[in-house]
């Protein structure tokens, strides 16, 4: 094992101390949970805090909190589930080949396990759910699970992780009005989606020369020379539902003003994007922990000021 875990092997990982810290077989299954880089246990968080705040839940801090637990352990088993699965393609791409899986430094076996931990969190966090927002919740099993296999078929894998990294937005609107009052949530998941599309293609410049040589697919390879413009369309697209949802919860030029430091933030993205420099795509990648914290914000208003 190397000396330093994280320097030759994962660029983007956060926080090395705490994961450091703990006993070489912990640090392991730490890594391979990615509790290492917390960017992708918020990106997973935020929208279902959006659907919460934007459906009325803006007092619901207790259901926040396991909604957020709930994003950590399962972005963790999916994660695991991700590496299980391309052990073999990780092995052959440069920032992936020392993945704990794709190593040996921990067995298929063990990560089985350690995946059904995981899972047993996740069980606890949907008891706490009403129970059409558990139907919900289960129904992205089959999207989580299909996932890994879209790089081996589609050049757009992209636009699948954008349905499963943002279920989380039906389930904490379903959470607050059960399956009543649907459009304005359509409309918060459409431009989830988009926005998921549009950060995650920006991560997969950093893979787009390893890929090709793999023989996988990806957003920023299939754009080709039209990254940027696609990230920007798909930022458009994200901010223009996202427009239309407000709407539909309170129809009131004041409360679409609660969009405009979100998107001010996507256009500096866009403008200051260089796709040739995998260290500007992961800090922009990055910066979407932010972007999501503005969009929060914009929801709890628009969703106080809707029940006020």
């Amino acid at each position: 094992m190397n000396a330093d875990p994280f320097a030759p092997i994962v660029p983007d990982s956060e926080h090395k101390g705490l994961v450091a810290l703990l006993p070489p077989f912990a640090r392991d299954l730490a890594l391979l949970a990615r509790f290492d880089r917390p960017i992708g246990w918020w990106l997973l968080f935020w929208p279902c805090a959006w659907g919460l705040f934007l459906a009325g839940g803006t007092g619901r801090w207790g259901m926040v909190a396991w909604l957020l637990l709930g994003s950590i352990a399962m972005r963790g088993a999916g994660c695991v589930y991700n590496d299980i699965v391309d052990a073999d393609l990780d092995a052959r791409v440069a920032r992936t080949a020392a993945r704990p899986v794709a190593s040996g430094a921990v067995s298929k076996k063990a990560a089985w396990v350690w995946l059904l931990a995981l899972c047993g969190v996740g069980l606890i966090v949907l008891l706490q759910l009403r129970w059409e927002a558990q139907a919900v919740a289960l129904g992205s099993l089959g999207l989580v699970a299909a996932y890994p296999f879209m790089k081996r078929i589609t050049g757009w894998p992209q636009a699948w992780l954008g349905l499963v990294f943002t279920w989380g937005a039906p389930v904490g609107w379903i959470e607050i009005t059960g399956f009543d009052r649907l459009a304005p949530l359509a409309a918060l998941y459409a431009g989830c989606w988009a926005w998921c599309m549009a950060y995650d293609t920006i991560y997969a410049l950093q893979d787009r020369e390893d890929d090709a040589l793999v023989g996988i697919g990806s957003s920023a390879r299939s754009f080709g020379r039209h990254v940027r413009a696609g990230v920007a369309g798909l930022y458009a697209m994200a901010l223009g539902c996202w427009v239309g949802a407000v709407w539909l919860v309170r129809p009131d030029v004041l409360a679409l003003a609660a969009l405009l430091p979100l998107g001010v933030q996507f256009i500096w993205q866009v403008l200051t994007l260089d796709t040739a420099n995998g260290e500007n795509a992961l800090a922009r990648f990055r910066s979407n922990r932010f972007a999501g914290a503005l969009m929060a914000a914009a929801c709890f208003v628009v969703g106080a000021a809707a029940q006020a």
